[in-house]
């Protein structure tokens, strides 16, 4: 048996391969009707104008993280958003879709916010209902982590494979993977 070195192994692991252009739009075209039918979940809804901003934008993660109320202009049809470890802010245009389901997650998020006592996060993306963090019950309507976006989009991809099983190939588990198609 041959030995790999590690540098072959990281070749093969890194980066991972990305979907077509035509598997992130199903993607976004998915999670965009879910997101405007009634009674949408929360999580559904969120996880909508993730797949949306980054499509606008390209974003990863921290830079959607980072991304406040302040930062939209849906009348316009604009998203301020600061990318990179450095933040470098920039300016990217919304599709009508996109503003759609943002205006409804804004509805949503408000709702979310209710029952909060104090202020109300300026964060544009919340949790969607009572978390744990380090062992410690976090309510909903709290700026999201990282890791709790990390497991809703696993959710989403772990559903999606089991309905469109032996119909479609699987999608992903990483975001990554599909964001990067929409990176600018």
């Amino acid at each position: 048996m041959a030995t790999r070195t590690a540098k072959e192994t990281a070749q093969d692991r890194y980066p991972r391969p990305v979907v077509t252009t035509a598997e992130a739009e199903w993607i976004w075209r998915q999670l965009s009707v879910r997101a405007m039918e009634d009674g949408a979940k929360p999580e559904t809804v969120r996880l909508a104008v993730v797949v949306g901003l980054a499509r606008a934008s390209g974003a990863r993660y921290g830079g959607l993280l980072r991304c406040t109320l302040s930062a939209l202009d849906l009348d316009s049809g604009w998203v301020t958003i600061e990318h990179g470890k450095h933040r470098v802010p920039r300016r990217h245009g919304l599709d009508r879709g996109t503003v759609l389901v943002l205006r409804r997650w804004l509805r949503v998020r408000q709702e979310l916010c209710a029952e909060l006592e104090g202020s109300v996060p300026d964060a544009l993306l919340l949790t969607v209902h009572h978390t744990h963090d380090n062992g410690v019950t976090v309510v909903a309507g709290l700026p999201i982590t990282r890791q709790g976006l990390v497991l809703s989009w696993r959710r989403f991809v772990h559903r999606t494979n089991a309905r469109y099983a032996g119909r479609r190939p699987p999608l992903p588990t990483r975001f990554e993977q599909v964001r990067r198609v929409w990176d600018a």
